[in-house]
């Protein structure tokens, strides 16, 4: 990914001029912006820094416009995101940081593995954080209108960020739609979920393991993140089985599922009878099959994607094994 910064009147022959539908001038919108931080109580220098030179940046729009439309599979999923490499990354990552995890496991009860998954997908364990200037990004995109409302709040929250003093506005980098850091939160998952675990006196995503991990843990324990729970596991199912009660909605205890022939296709053993659990088919009855339990939910409040949750959970559970 490329940060570029033009000026806006070169935008409508970089992006195509039917493409071009942003009501006001980027001055302008800046202007409003600065408005709506100032009566929030952002500091006037903070404005400053954040908005010196500013102009929109076309490759955000040409992203943001140009998403791939088309039906993922689970089995593609799982090539693209799960790999051996990216699993052999994470042992070292793990072997490296296993004290930090049992500390932050000891504060927040989230186990090493799923904040591994996560830490994983997100940013390669600390490696891909991307390069786009989060302000810009979100400025880009608050202004251009597609969902102006959405970008305008998370560009605010940005600005509160800066505000306290966390990052400076230079290093505050992450995706073209505004996710900050080795997590990739949005700013205003930053302000609820962000922990200086470290203890140096700010909330440090970009450069701090243990705060980029505690947050990660922190944000799982604020959504229900059950202790000693797990994610779930891959299943077997008996020939002929009855499709008619899968799907993550239709939860009962795995002692029906055990009745109805569904098995352990890990090696590990299954849970409690009692324990509440769905079976998932994320490709349909001639695909995969995963018994998935409560923690499925607070992951799935990171990113509410089932194939993410999945690969989430096969992930960290290589990385610790």
């Amino acid at each position: 990914m490329l940060r570029r910064t033009l000026l806006a009147a070169a935008l409508p022959a970089a992006l195509g001029a039917r493409a071009w539908a942003a009501p006001l001038s980027f001055e302008a919108f800046l202007a409003s912006m600065r408005r709506e931080a100032r009566h929030a109580g952002i500091a006037p220098a903070t404005l400053e820094r954040a908005f010196a030179g500013l102009a929109p940046n076309p490759k955000v729009i040409e992203l943001d416009r140009h998403q791939p439309e088309f039906i993922m599979t689970w089995a593609r999923y799982r090539a693209l995101v799960i790999s051996d490499r990216r699993i052999a990354n994470g042992r070292a990552a793990f072997q490296r940081h296993r004290a930090l995890l049992r500390r932050i496991e000891d504060r927040y009860g989230v186990s090493p593995g799923v904040i591994m998954g996560i830490w994983g997908i997100e940013s390669g364990f600390g490696t891909e954080l991307g390069n786009f200037h989060v302000v810009q990004a979100l400025a880009t995109l608050g202004w251009e209108g597609r969902r102006a409302a959405f970008f305008r709040s998370e560009l605010l929250a940005a600005l509160r960020v800066l505000d306290h003093g966390d990052v400076p506005p230079g290093r505050m980098v992450g995706s073209y739609a505004g996710a900050m850091g080795q997590p990739q939160f949005m700013p205003s998952a930053y302000l609820r979920y962000a922990v200086d675990f470290e203890g140096h006196g700010r909330r440090d995503i970009w450069t701090s393991v243990p705060d980029t991990l505690a947050s990660i843990a922190n944000c799982l324990a604020e959504n229900g993140w059950q202790t000693g729970g797990s994610w779930g596991q891959p299943a077997t199912l008996p020939s002929g089985f009855d499709m008619a009660d899968t799907g993550r909605g239709n939860r009962k205890p795995v002692g029906e599922w055990v009745r109805r022939g569904v098995g352990s296709a890990d090696g590990r053993a299954l849970p409690a009878a009692e324990t509440a659990a769905a079976l998932i088919l994320p490709d349909g009855p001639t695909g995969e099959a995963f018994l998935v339990y409560s923690n499925f939910k607070a992951i799935r409040r990171y990113n509410p994607s089932d194939f993410y949750v999945i690969a989430v959970g096969l992930i960290g559970d290589g990385v610790v094994a």
